[in-house]
């Protein structure tokens, strides 16, 4: 006995014939039979042969209950011959197949083939039975589904056994093209580069969605309307779908459709596999490469900068294609690009969509939007906003009072859109940049006790580059942070997280104690091509590409490896880095900070001169390189704190503690007996505030448990109460 091969009916048409499989008890039948699957049909809405009925019952006008009917009398009394098939449903089991239902799954592959489509589905499957040489004929036959009435419909479905291809220029002379823009002198360059006797195979290089693939749909429309060049007839896209399902086949009939033509080939870095991990199937690259070496087919392909540098390294590439920068769209292209998507999002999220609105996502998501490059940011900020105005105007959402219930996009909520998707607050996207930064100084000291001088730099490092006395290239502000444990170093680090960013969570800690070995680099970057890893990106790299409005901190950086300084220099100088995959992660909008121990022996003091300065730089610039220094913002001291900024630190820390009591019905008393108990029992002054944490844990926090654990188990649900904690000589002593 055979078996059928699974990749002829489509994941859809599977289903529904294991749906028939479990009836064929019901019906008395050993073999799945076409009136069985027929039967199936009618019943599953979802299937697309359904659909395709129901819509020629609306055409034609026939009695839907009665086609059920005879389709269910049939399906009785056909019982079929075996065809010494197996079918494999989708639980594993196997069941024989009819005679006719194998010429159905047959008939179907033809039709689905002739559409160039990979799979059957149930479409292809009703259209094979409504054909003469399957019983199924005479029922369908008696209500008008004709195959061919079938066939027609079925170019319109989309479900499935979708086209392999996407013809771009057939779309365009249909007037169906997607909205595009034409920037003139990339595409004269193109225009010029496919004009060529030889090497015209292209290949477009520029960062994600600089619009790439917008530019050769730009090139479609051309041809569509006969300009360009004469002998380009097509530009074909291959289904990523259907490359996934069925590369080779895929891949040949791509080729095939695409000769005397353009076929366009995104990401084509996946067909020149590295030495040591091919993509995809070397058949599959193969005929991809006969077709570059060739001259039926002209080749159009993409790739990220740092990508095409590998790519470049093959001789098929190297020898046989040209390279055509795409740069990020400026911000009169990006706008001119929303403007095209205007009456789609108008459409689609049935909203008013005002100009305003639109220019104020190319302006937010070129400032702001960082993983992705112009038009597409704009594009993508511009969907999210739209999105979020019809779920308010439609009342799906109800706690977004920023956004107008008004069913207008207006700028105010692009900006909630904007905040969404890079965590930026609202605050901060529309605030006064200029007021807020000359406030900084005193916002800081709200946290950070003591550490005047080093406010005071960091203040003014940060306070120069905002109002853009700074390459605009390089880091915000970038540090080094020196001093002795507790001292406050880390905590000044997330200050400056909430006071530029919103949230303390806008901040990256890498600690290099982890980053010792040579090869522990590659956790910041990305493992190259090959190694493990290589797919995950880096730490670094992949925080900064997805959250560029961030602070970064290398703790304890002497403890690095050397190769991770190369990292470091490149960061502080180009304010770039580009990861295993090609992929570019900026900084120029991020705070760097390092914070180190060296010298910190000398800094034990409550005051650091000119002599402990001196002794501290000295070890510092015998430790890192100076080119490393020299690209530094400010190199920070911070001095040990003393016994009355201790007692203000614990002040701080103890209002934290009294809001978390509140928030549970329970107002905390401190008296000034208790906190001096508190600050008595930190017996290592020598690391700062960091024992303060301990200590409030141990002798305020858990005994505070314990006395609600005894006292107040009878204290009513949602009630106020008052605990005074004071000192006694055994401690402190907690009264309700």
């Amino acid at each position: 006995m055979n078996t059928l091969n699974p990749n002829i009916p489509s994941t859809e048409l599977s289903r529904l014939m294991t749906t028939a499989v479990s009836k064929l008890h019901d019906y008395q039948l050993i073999l799945l039979t076409p009136q069985l699957l027929l039967r199936t049909f009618l019943d599953d809405q979802t299937a697309v042969a359904h659909q395709i009925l129901r819509r020629l019952q609306k055409e034609r006008g026939f009695d839907w209950d009665d086609l059920v009917r005879r389709v269910e009398q049939v399906t009785h009394l056909s019982k079929g011959r075996d065809a010494q098939f197996n079918f494999t449903d989708d639980f594993g089991k196997d069941t024989p197949l009819a005679d006719e239902t194998l010429v159905v799954l047959d008939e179907g592959l033809t039709i689905a083939q002739s559409r160039e489509e990979l799979k059957v589905n149930s479409g292809h499957a009703l259209a094979a039975m409504a054909q003469k040489n399957v019983t199924t004929y005479a029922v369908l036959q008696r209500v008008g589904v004709t195959s061919e009435a079938v066939l027609e419909l079925l170019a319109e479905s989309t479900a499935e056994g979708m086209p392999i291809i996407f013809d771009y220029v057939d779309e365009a002379k249909k007037g169906q093209a997607q909205a595009v823009y034409q920037r003139e002198t990339l595409l004269n360059e193109l225009i010029g580069l496919l004009a060529l006797a030889n090497q015209r195979h292209v290949i477009l290089v520029g960062p994600e969605g600089a619009g790439k693939r917008t530019l050769v749909y730009s090139l479609a429309q051309l041809l569509a309307e006969g300009k360009g060049p004469g002998d380009l007839r097509s530009v074909v896209e291959i289904n990523e779908p259907a490359l996934l399902e069925n590369p080779l086949a895929t891949m040949r009939v791509a080729l095939r459709r695409s000769s005397g033509g353009i076929l366009l080939v995104p990401g084509i870095e996946r067909f020149f596999a590295d030495r040591i991990r091919a993509r995809l199937p070397e058949n599959v690259t193969r005929e991809l490469h006969k077709a570059m070496l060739g001259s039926e087919h002209v080749i159009i392909g993409t790739a990220v900068p740092g990508v095409y540098d590998r790519l470049n390294t093959d001789p098929i590439i190297r020898q046989n294609t040209q390279r055509l920068d795409v740069p990020a769209a400026t911000k009169a292209e990006a706008t001119a690009m929303l403007l095209f998507h205007q009456k789609r999002l108008e459409q689609e999220y049935e909203i008013e969509v005002t100009r305003e609105g639109l220019e104020t996502a190319v302006t937010l998501a070129g400032q702001y939007i960082k993983t992705i490059a112009l038009p597409a940011a704009a594009v993508q900020l511009a969907d999210r906003a739209c999105a979020l105005v019809r779920l308010v105007t439609q009342e799906h959402v109800a706690n977004l009072p920023q956004v107008a219930a008004d069913g207008t996009l207006s700028p105010d909520d692009v900006m909630v859109a904007a905040s969404q998707m890079t965590k930026i607050p609202i605050a901060k996207l529309n605030a006064d940049e200029r007021g807020k930064y000359a406030n900084m100084v005193e916002h800081l000291h709200q946290r950070i006790i003591g550490q005047d001088e080093a406010i005071l730099a960091v203040s003014r490092a940060v306070k120069t580059a905002r109002v853009g006395l700074r390459d605009p290239k390089r880091p915000i502000g970038s540090f080094l942070f020196l001093g002795p444990s507790g001292v406050g170093k880390t905590e000044l680090a997330k200050a400056l997280a909430e006071f530029m960013f919103g949230t303390e969570q806008a901040m990256l800690v890498l600690d290099m104690s982890e980053y010792q070995e040579e090869a522990s680099v590659n956790r910041l970057i990305g493992s190259p091509p090959g190694y493990v890893g290589h797919e995950a990106g880096g730490q670094l790299t992949n925080f900064v590409r997805e959250r560029p409005y961030t602070v970064v901190l290398f703790d304890e950086v002497e403890k690095a490896h050397e190769r991770v300084f190369d990292v470091l220099l490149q960061v502080l100088e180009e304010g770039r880095l580009t990861d295993s995959q090609g992929r570019l992660a900026t900084f120029s909008e991020t705070v760097v900070i390092m914070t180190s121990n060296l010298g910190s022996k000398h800094m034990l003091v409550p005051v650091i001169g000119e002599h402990e300065r001196e002794l501290v730089l000295d070890e510092v610039h015998h430790f890192f390189r100076p080119e490393f220094l020299n690209r530094l913002d400010e190199i920070i001291l911070f001095h040990q704190l003393s016994g009355d900024q201790l007692a203000l630190i614990l002040d701080l820390m103890l209002k934290k503690e009294l809001q978390l009591a509140g928030a549970q019905g329970i107002e905390l008393q401190l008296t000034d007996a208790a906190k001096q108990w508190l600050l008595a029992q930190n017996d290592e002054p020598q690391y700062g505030a960091r024992p303060l944490r301990r200590i409030i844990a141990r002798h305020l926090r858990e005994p505070l448990a314990d006395f609600l654990l005894r006292e107040g188990g009878n204290r009513p649900a949602g009630s106020q109460t008052t605990i005074t904690i004071d000192a006694t000589d055994k401690g402190l002593d907690f009264q309700m």
